[in-house]
C-alpha cells in the first residue's frame, strides 16, 4: 500500500504543479523544448527520491533548481549546437503563450544565467530575496546584487524594469 499511495501522491504533485514550473523553467531557459526536456528529467529525478522530496517544505523548488541545473549542464556540454540553432531559431508560439511573453523570454535570453534565474524566480514565481537564496544556494546579498543587474541588463529590453531604474538612478 505504501508503494501505491506514494505513486499517488506523485502523480497529485506532478498534475498540480507541472504547467507552472514549465512556466518558470521556460521563462529562466528560454527555449521551450529545452525547459520540457529539463522539467522532464527533474520530475525523473523527484519521482526515485520521492521519499525525501516530498518531506522537503517545498518540493516545487527542489524540481525547479534541478531543471534549471539540468538545462545549464545541457548547455555547457553542448554550446556550439546552442549558438547554430539560436542564430537560425525563432520562438514558437505556443497556445495560451502571449507576444508579451514570448518578448520576455527574449529578453531573458540576453542576460547571464544567474541573473535570469533570479529575475524568474522574483518577478515571475514571487519568491522573497531569502527564498531565492535559500533555493539557488547563493547569499542574500549576491541575490540582490543579480537582481540589480539582471534589472540594469533587461532595463534596455523591456520597458517596466527601464521605469523601474531609472527611478532608482533619480534616488542616487
Amino acid at each position: 500500500m505504501g508503494t501505491a499511495r506514494s505513486e499517488a501522491d506523485f502523480e497529485a504533485f506532478y498534475v498540480a504543479s507541472n504547467r507552472r514550473l514549465l512556466g518558470h523553467v521556460y521563462a529562466m531557459v528560454g527555449d521551450l523544448a529545452e525547459a520540457e526536456d529539463a522539467l522532464q528529467e527533474a520530475y525523473a529525478r523527484a519521482w526515485q527520491r520521492w521519499g525525501r522530496v516530498a518531506a522537503y517544505e517545498d518540493p516545487e523548488a527542489w524540481v525547479r533548481t534541478v531543471a534549471f541545473r539540468i538545462a545549464v549542464s545541457s548547455w555547457r556540454r553542448t554550446a556550439n549546437r546552442l549558438r547554430a540553432h539560436r542564430r537560425g531559431a525563432r520562438p514558437d508560439m505556443q497556445p495560451g503563450t502571449s507576444p508579451d511573453h514570448l518578448a520576455l523570454v527574449a529578453a531573458l535570453r540576453a542576460i547571464p544565467a544567474d541573473q535570469r534565474q533570479a529575475i524568474v524566480l522574483h518577478h515571475l514565481v514571487g519568491r522573497t530575496v531569502d527564498e531565492i537564496a535559500l533555493e539557488t544556494g547563493a547569499p542574500t546579498g549576491t541575490v540582490k546584487s543579480r537582481l540589480a543587474r539582471g534589472r540594469r541588463a533587461l532595463a534596455g529590453h523591456v520597458s517596466e524594469y527601464a521605469d523601474e531604474n531609472e527611478e532608482a538612478e533619480n534616488y542616487v
